[in-house]
Parts: C-alpha cells; structure tokens; sequence
C-alpha cells in the first residue's frame, strides 16, 4: 500500500508543478512555454464565457490582450484518475487587460491530460467569484 500511496503522492506533486508552471507563464508569457504546456485540443473558458482554442489561449497571452501582473493561487485540490487530472483552486490576481487595470477572482477548474509521460492542459474553465 506504501508504494500505491507514494504513486499517487508523486503524481499529484507532478501535476501541482505543472499548474505552477502554467501560473508563471501566464504572468510572464512564452510562446514555446505556452505552447508545450498547453495541449492541441486545449478549450480555454474565461470567466466571461468565451472560449478560446490552443492558438487563441496562446495568442490571447503572448500579445498583451490578456495580461496577468500577479496570480495567487489557494484552496488547491488534485485528483488523479488515471492519465487525467483535475485540479479545482481560487485564483486571485491583477490584471491589465488593453490598459485597464482589474482584480480577478475566480473559481477555477483545470483538467490535465498525461500524453508522452508530460502532463498537457487539455481544459479550463473560470467562474468569478465574489
């Protein structure tokens, strides 16, 4: 049982640095970053509603037209269920979306897809929250 425990442990430590990682590139875009995190199927959902694709999501971070300056992430849980998993947190942040400048709150959701031994973002999907 110890090993079966360890796995998990260590999947769910994997996948939490995964979504560390995602967190930074979203405050400090890289194209190629962005990109390899993301996965070719990726539906992106803004609190907003809209719903963007790999290209967009990327796009959308690298031009500026979604500009995280800070996110904090809290109330983090993982579930792994075999090669996907799904991660619920509250983000807060500040933004500067086409020069304005905004505090976010959000609930969130992020499903992550294991492809090639990497964990991709295969879905995510925000809700404001108060």
């Amino acid at each position: 049982m110890t090993t079966a425990n360890s796995f998990a442990q260590s999947q769910d430590q994997a996948v939490a640095q995964a979504v560390e990682k995602l967190r930074k590139l979203m405050i400090d875009p890289d194209k190629a970053g962005l990109e390899a995190i993301a996965s070719d199927q990726l539906s992106y959902g803004h609190s907003s509603g809209k719903i963007e694709a790999k290209a967009a999501f990327v796009e959308a971070l690298t031009s500026g037209a979604s500009d995280f300056k800070t996110i904090d992430l809290t109330e983090q849980t993982i579930t792994v269920v075999d090669n996907t998993a799904l991660v619920r947190h509250r983000l807060t942040g500040e933004t500067l979306d086409k020069g304005n400048a905004a505090q976010v709150k959000l609930a969130v959701l992020l499903v992550w897809v294991k492809q090639k031994g990497d964990w991709k973002l295969l879905a995510r999907q925000a809700v404001k929250v108060q």
